[in-house]
């Protein structure tokens, strides 16, 4: 396939989180619109990071919640903490900007689809942000390469 991101890619504007929105938000953007990750972005709309089910998912194990209630015991040491903290520490709290993966593979536009593919099978990923001088101009997912294999345009 001799085709590039730019001509497959879903375009912007895209669904995107911000980086003080906090789970329950990012939760719903995920739900309402049937998608497993999102981009954080600033403002101005440069890439900071992605969410994914999986980031929110993973907060919510066993062995988290045991390491969380470790080190608060190990903070408190018997006195009682602030509420705040421990507001902070309820995973609901938690923001984009702290549950985000920060080091996200990224393509340009005239990136080739077959590049995108190694892209995907090198890092065990299912989508990657596509940028034009460092602001998000588009998404390429696994789905978008199947519609070009079909002949499909979007």
């Amino acid at each position: 396939m001799n085709r590039t991101a730019a001509e497959i890619m879903t375009p912007a504007p895209l669904i995107a989180v911000h980086p003080h929105d906090r789970v329950p938000a990012i939760a719903s953007t995920l739900r309402d619109n049937r998608i497993s990750a999102v981009p954080v972005v600033d403002a101005a709309g440069n890439l900071l990071g992605l969410v994914s089910e999986s980031d929110l998912i993973h907060q919510l194990g066993g062995e988290q919640a045991k390491r969380r209630a470790w080190w608060l015991e190990q903070l408190a040491e018997g006195e009682a903490l602030a509420s705040d903290f421990l507001d902070y520490m309820q995973e609901e709290n938690r923001s984009a900007a702290e549950l985000m993966k920060r080091d996200v593979v990224t393509v340009s536009e005239t990136t080739q689809v077959g590049d995108i593919v190694d892209l995907f099978a090198k890092h065990g990923i299912k989508r990657v942000p596509v940028l034009r001088d460092g602001k998000l101009v588009g998404i390429v997912a696994r789905s978008d390469i199947i519609r070009a294999l079909a002949g499909g345009t979007r």
